[in-house]
């Protein structure tokens, strides 16, 4: 799988910095400093992280809402001013991984790179302008990416988890299913489907949306996801199924059931949530309005009329696949990325640590 990446005046094309690039020279080369990029739809994340004894650690990490995929699902473009956003930010994941010396990375760009038309010069654009090489990852690497980040929260003692990861563009889910009487995290069968919160958001609208506007997306949902509940079926009928999600939208559900104030990842990442308890956080979701959204501390104005969309990818996945427990994963591609690096170099991980 091609990486070329650069950060350095020498990089390169697997992803690697030579140590002699840093100030820190050997230093750097013994102390290996990892960073992984998720450009997707609607968010561009970064994280960085060094390797510990059975994980890693993190040392730095940025989030922003920069709606790379504002009108793509009309124009079939990107436009010029989410371009803009998606740069700037870019340019500061730049300059944090060259703060931190970063030695092994890649950066990855999912849906909104994949559908466009003009997603390669983006792509061309951004090498020019930042010195960044996106890598445009196919739907299946996005989905098994997700699975490794994500898999470490399944239980144990189950026989299978849905996993999913609702994006901006698109949604994943992956059936993780049991070997010989224990979960290995072992991917049975997956898939993608071609809508996301900004998608959905776009074709139904995200300001206010009454009742009937909700069931109509979370119809266009299951429709799309019909043919993997068909390939799929026997996944909730084993023993301790549950589902695994990863995205905005959970953790957000996450925040507001927690009642939170401010958000608290420590508090969110891992977090069961009981079936009942996820009703009651759709129900007063639905009755709330635009402004009430945009005001509570979990939502704000950057998501409150993406979040709607959501949910209703949520409540399809939860129709074909009932499960009386959710448990939520304030992780996913950045840190499934994270791993994958660290195991190439013969680090032994299984998780992160704060």
């Amino acid at each position: 799988m091609t990486r070329v990446e650069t950060i350095s005046p020498a990089p390169l094309t697997d992803g690697t910095v030579p140590a002699s690039a840093h100030p820190q020279g050997r230093q750097a080369r013994t102390k290996p400093v990892y960073a992984a990029l998720d450009l997707g739809t609607n968010n561009c994340r970064l994280l960085i992280a060094r390797p510990v004894p059975g994980g890693f650690r993190i040392l730095d990490a940025f989030s922003r809402i920069v709606r790379l995929g504002e009108g793509l699902s009309g124009s079939g473009r990107l436009g010029e001013a989410a371009i803009a956003r998606t740069i700037a930010a870019l340019r500061i994941c730049r300059g944090k991984m060259e703060a931190r010396n970063v030695n092994r990375f890649r950066l990855i760009a999912t849906e909104a790179c994949r559908a466009a038309t003009n997603g390669a010069d983006f792509i061309h654009r951004v090498q020019h302008e930042t010195g960044l090489g996106l890598e445009i990852v196919d739907r299946e690497t996005e989905a098994h990416l997700a699975a490794a980040g994500c898999a470490a929260l399944a239980d144990p003692n189950a026989k299978g988890v849905v996993l999913f990861d609702i994006g901006g563009g698109s949604s994943e889910l992956v059936w993780l299913q049991a070997g010989a009487g224990e979960l290995r995290n072992r991917v049975a069968a997956w898939t993608s489907l071609p809508l996301g919160v900004v998608s959905l958001a776009e074709k139904h609208g995200g300001h206010q949306v009454t009742r009937a506007v909700f069931d109509a997306m979370v119809a266009e949902v299951e429709h799309e996801l019909r043919p993997f509940h068909t390939r799929v079926t026997d996944a909730a009928r084993c023993d301790n199924f549950h589902l695994l999600g990863t995205s905005g939208t959970v953790t957000t559900i996450a925040g507001v059931h927690l009642g939170l104030e401010r958000y608290d990842r420590r508090r969110v990442d891992g977090l069961w949530m009981e079936s009942g308890e996820i009703d009651d956080i759709l129900a007063a979701l639905l009755d709330m309005s635009y402004d009430q959204r945009a005001a509570n501390a979990c939502i704000g104005p950057e998501r409150a009329d993406l979040v709607l969309a959501g949910c209703a990818i949520l409540e399809a996945i939860r129709r074909a696949f009932p499960a009386r427990r959710l448990r939520i994963a304030d992780r996913g591609l950045r840190e499934g990325i994270l791993m994958d690096l660290m195991l190439e170099d013969g680090w032994r991980v299984n998780g992160a640590r704060s």
